[in-house]
C-alpha cells in the first residue's frame, strides 16, 4: 500500500508545485516511509511509500528511467517478481536496483503497453512518457488498488483518493445522486462513477491512455472463457487447485514485516492462514514471522466463530490472536465521510478494524484475508445445464443423485427444470416464464420502494443507461461468475476495504482474488463446487489434512448482522430531523419508518439494517 496522485497540464500550464504537496498532504497516511514529488513544466507526480516487501526498502519514487524521458509512480507489487526480473535480464535489459518499481518500469520499456499482460499483482500506476506526451494509466485485474481520476478538457488529475482530487480549485463539488440512487435502492450499476460528478475510477483490468484529447479506455484482462484443465478425476482437480492456493499465498506473502492474516475459523480465511503457517514451517515462506486473528464476538452466537478457530489454532500448534470488533461511533462514520468524501462503510467491515490496528502495533503491513472465497469457491445448480449443453451424462447422473440423496426426487425435478432446461431456453421464453412464475420470493424487500418518484426516475434511468450487455461464455455457470467479476458492489466494497486498512497503514492482501484461482474457477465444471448440500465441495476436498476436520465439515456460517444492530436506536432517533434536507428528497418518510418495523426479522435477511444504514452513510456524505 502505498498512494500515487499527479495534474498534469496539456494546453502546457506549470504545475505549481504546492498544488502537488497539497494532493500529497492530503493521502499522507498512504506514506509513512516519505513523500517525494516529481515537476517539470506542465507534469507534476508525487508518491507516497509504504515499505512492505524486501525489495522495496531500495525502492524510491517517482521513479525515472536515466534520461527521463519515462516516469513512473505505483501503489502496488508484483506478485510474479522473479519471472519477470528474469524474463527481463534474458532480454539485456540492465536493472539498477531489484525494486518492483523498476520491474514495471524497464517491463514498459520493452512492451510498451501489452506490458500488463506479463505483471502479476495488485497495482495502479502512471507512467509519463516524454516523447509520445501521454501518460499510461493503468488498474489491476480486480481492482485492489484504487484509482480516481478528473479531467476538465485540458487538465488529468488523478490519485488513489478523491478526496486529494476535489480540495484543487478546479475540480467542481457536486454530488452524483445516481450513484446515491444505487446505494439507495441496492441496485448497482457504474463500475466508474463515484459520488461526485467528474470524478471517475479507471476501472480494474483496464488501462487509460491520456493525451491532450483525454482519456482513452482500454480492457486489457479477461478469464480465458474457453480454457479447461486435462482432468476427469476429482482429485486431479483438487491436487491441481490446492497447488495454485498454495503458490499464489506464497507470493502474497512476501513482507519485510511479519505478515498478518485473519483466521476467523471459516474455510476461506482458514485455508490461506493454514498454508501460510505451513510456508513457514518448511521456511518457504517469503516473510519473516506469521501472525493469525480472529474476531472476538463471545457472546453472541449469531457472530461468533472462536471454537473453529481456536481449533485451527489447536490444530496447527499455533496461538490465533483474538481481538474484540470495532465498534465506532456515529460521530466517527461522519468524520470519516467528511474527510474522505467517500461512503463511510458498512459495520460489518469496520468491525476488522482492530485487527489491522493491532496487527500495525505488531509491526505488520500486510494483511492477508479470505474476501474472494465466496465468490470463486461457491457452486450453483447451473451444473444440470452445464451437462445438458455438452451432453455429459455422467455428470448429469452424478449431479441428480447427489441432489437426490441431500434434497429427494421433488427437489431434483425442480432444479433439473428451473437450473438445467430453463437456461437453456430462448431468450424470449425465458422472460414469459419468468414474469408466470418466478416471483419475488415471500418476505423479500422491494428496495427500490422507499425512494421518492424523483430517485427512482434517476435509477430507471441508469438501468437504462448501464443495461448489462451479456458476454457469451462457453458454459452456462460462466455467465454467473462473468456478472461477479463486472460487478459494481464488488467494485465499491473492494475500494472501502482497501482504504479503511491503508488509513492504519495496512495493506490488504486477497489471494482468492488472484487472476490465477479466478480463472482456474472459470475453467472448472460447476458439479466440483457444488454438491448436494455441500458448497465449496472441491475447496474442502484439497483443504483435508491442511484444515482441522471440524472446519471442512463445517455446514454453518457467522451472521454480522449484529454489528449494524448496534446503532438501530441512534438511527432511529436521527430520522427525521436529524438527517440532511437532501436526504429527505431521496426516500420518503412512511417508508422509512416502515424498515425500522421490519428491523429484526428474520424473513428479511438484515436488509432493512442494511438499508438504513445506507441511508446513513449517503446522508453523512452528502
Amino acid at each position: 500500500m502505498s498512494g500515487i496522485v499527479g495534474i498534469i497540464h496539456f494546453d502546457g500550464e506549470p504545475v505549481e508545485p504546492r498544488l502537488i504537496e497539497q494532493m500529497t498532504g492530503a493521502i499522507a497516511h498512504r506514506g509513512p516511509d516519505g513523500i517525494n514529488h516529481w515537476v517539470k513544466g506542465s507534469v507534476g507526480l508525487g508518491q507516497c511509500m509504504l515499505r512492505t516487501t524486501p525489495e522495496s526498502l531500495e525502492e524510491h519514487q517517482p521513479l525515472t528511467n536515466e534520461d527521463q524521458s519515462l516516469v513512473l509512480v505505483m501503489d502496488g507489487r508484483v506478485d510474479n517478481w522473479e519471472e519477470l526480473r528474469r524474463e527481463l535480464r534474458g532480454r539485456g535489459a540492465v536493472l539498477r536496483d531489484l525494486s518492483d518499481a523498476e520491474l514495471v518500469l524497464r517491463a514498459y520499456q520493452h512492451w510498451g503497453r501489452d506490458c500488463l499482460s506479463r505483471i502479476e499483482g495488485d497495482f495502479a500506476l502512471v507512467i509519463w512518457d516524454v516523447r509520445r506526451g501521454e501518460a499510461f494509466c493503468a488498474r489491476d485485474r480486480m481492482g485492489q488498488k484504487p484509482f480516481n481520476y478528473h479531467w476538465n478538457g485540458t487538465t488529468f488529475v488523478f490519485s488513489s483518493e478523491l478526496h486529494a482530487i476535489l480540495a484543487l480549485r478546479w475540480t467542481p463539488e457536486i454530488l452524483n445522486e445516481g450513484m446515491v440512487a444505487e446505494f439507495l435502492a441496492a441496485e448497482w450499476y457504474s463500475r466508474d462513477e463515484t459520488f461526485w460528478k467528474g470524478v471517475l475510477r479507471l476501472v480494474a483490468a483496464h488501462h487509460a491512455v491520456v493525451d491532450k484529447v483525454g482519456p482513452t479506455l482500454t480492457r486489457y484482462w479477461e478469464p480465458d472463457l474457453e480454457a479447461t484443465l486435462p482432468y476427469r478425476d476429482e482429485e486431479q482437480f483438487s491436487e491441481h487447485y490446492r497447488a495454485l492456493l498454495i503458490d499464489v499465498v506464497r507470493r502474497m506473502s512476501r513482507s519485510a514485516q511479519p505478515v498478518a492474516c485473519e483466521a476467523s475459523g471459516g474455510l476461506d480465511s482458514s485455508a490461506v492462514f493454514a498454508v501460510a503457517e505451513s510456508l513457514l514451517q518448511e521456511q518457504e515462506l517469503p516473510a519473516p514471522a506469521l501472525d493469525g486473528y480472529v474476531l472476538d464476538f463471545s457472546g453472541d452466537p449469531e457472530a461468533d466463530e472462536l471454537k473453529y478457530s481456536r481449533a485451527l489454532g489447536e490444530y496447527l500448534g499455533v496461538c490465533i490472536l483474538e481481538t474484540r470488533p470495532s465498534r465506532m461511533s456515529l460521530s466517527w462514520y461522519r468524520e470519516v465521510a467528511r474527510r474522505y468524501r467517500e461512503f463511510p462503510s458498512y459495520p460489518n467491515g469496520v468491525m476488522g478494524l482492530g485487527i489491522r490496528m493491532e496487527a500495525a502495533s505488531r509491526g505488520s503491513r500486510a494483511l492477508l484475508v479470505g474476501v474472494g472465497g465466496d465468490e470463486w469457491l461457491c457452486g450453483s445448480r447451473d451444473y444440470y445445464a452445464e451437462a445438458l449443453a455438452t451432453s455429459d451424462w455422467r455428470g448429469l447422473t452424478s449431479a441428480l443423485l447427489a441432489d437426490y440423496r441431500d434434497f429427494g426426487v421433488s427437489k431434483c425435478l425442480w432444479w433439473g427444470f428451473r437450473h438445467g432446461l430453463y437456461p437453456l431456453l430462448p431468450h424470449g421464453a425465458r422472460h414469459l416464464l419468468r414474469n408466470l412464475s418466478f416471483r419475488r420470493p415471500y418476505g423479500a424487500i422491494d428496495t427500490k420502494a422507499w425512494l421518492t418518484p424523483a430517485m427512482r426516475d434517476v435509477l430507471t434511468r441508469r438501468r437504462e443507461y448501464y443495461a448489462p450487455r451479456f458476454r457469451k461464455t462457453k458454459r452456462i455457470a460462466q455467465r454467473y461468475q462473468y456478472q461477479i467479476l463486472t460487478g459494481s458492489y464488488t467494485a465499491h466494497a473492494l475500494e472501502l476495504e482497501e482504504c479503511l486498512s491503508s488509513s492504519v497503514g495496512i495493506e490488504l492482501r486477497r489471494p482468492f482474488l488472484s487472476r490465477e484461482l479466478i480463472q482456474f474457477a472459470f475453467s472448472t465444471p460447476a458439479r466440483l463446487r457444488l454438491q448436494g448440500q455441500t458448497d465449496k465441495a472441491l475447496h474442502r476436498k484439497a483443504m483435508r489434512g491442511v484444515l482441522p476436520h471440524a472446519i471442512v465439515a463445517r455446514d454453518d456460517k457467522a451472521s454480522f448482522m449484529v454489528t449494524f444492530r448496534w446503532y438501530l436506536e441512534q438511527l432511529s432517533e436521527l430520522w427525521p430531523q436529524g438527517l440532511s434536507g437532501k436526504a429527505r428528497k431521496w426516500v420518503q418518510d412512511d417508508r422509512v419508518s416502515e424498515l425500522y418495523g421490519q428491523c429484526g426479522s428474520a424473513q428479511k435477511g438484515g436488509w432493512p439494517e442494511f438499508m438504513l444504514w445506507t441511508l446513513f452513510g449517503c446522508d453523512a456524505i452528502a
